[in-house]
């Protein structure tokens, strides 16, 4: 049996604003916006790897803290091929306004990366 990850979902407070940031940061592509009749709505971007991530909204969501180190998922990670893409990148999103969580830096398992916060503020974590 031959097993991957399909996609990984993430709920946000504002759909649109959440697919702007990942189509501008890490050139996702979108697919046509789902709506249901209960008040659920998604897309789907696909990155140039073949990754997916369904970001979701729900009439019915309820805001929680983004807390750093609790259970469950801690961040989604991308790599952007090199050292000085991780600091341009970073660079650009904290000075469009998004939240420096880590700053760029090698780390003691072999990686050079920083950590920025989505719109929602959940952690993204940039390599090279």
């Amino acid at each position: 049996m031959k097993v991957s990850i399909e996609h990984i979902a993430i709920y946000t407070t504002n759909l649109e604003r959440s697919r702007a940031f990942f189509q501008k940061y890490f050139n996702a592509e979108s697919n046509s916006k789902y709506e249901n009749k209960k008040g659920f709505s998604s897309y789907f971007l696909t990155f140039s790897s073949g990754a997916r991530i369904e970001i979701m909204s729900h009439i019915e969501l309820t805001e929680r803290e983004v807390l750093d180190k609790v259970n469950g998922i801690s961040h989604i990670a991308f790599s952007v091929g090199s050292k000085e893409a991780v600091l341009t990148l970073t660079e650009r999103i904290v000075n469009d306004g998004y939240k420096l969580l880590s700053p760029p830096r090698a780390t003691g398992d072999g990686y050079f990366e920083s950590c920025v916060a989505d719109p929602d503020g959940n952690r993204i974590e940039i390599t090279e």
